[in-house]
């Protein structure tokens, strides 16, 4: 059975934001921010589906963020 979505939990927090920022203050800033999982990943990296509340996706090339989404 699929978690009650009350289970779900995410700051309030654009993940728009953290576009063209360097990774290393994106992470920092999303920690801040309240993220209580933060991934860093290659733009072509093979990933996992499962979806984890609470997480953000950070895919950086040239250690700048090129795309982010939660889960």
């Amino acid at each position: 059975m699929a978690p009650d979505s009350a289970d779900f939990y995410f700051p309030e927090d654009d993940p728009e934001r953290y576009l063209g920022l360097p990774a290393e203050a994106a992470e920092q800033w999303a920690r801040e921010r309240g993220w209580t999982t933060v991934r860093v990943l290659s733009p072509d990296a093979i990933i996992t589906m499962e979806y984890l509340s609470g997480r953000l996706n950070l895919a950086v090339r040239d250690g700048v963020v090129v795309r982010c989404w939660k889960g």
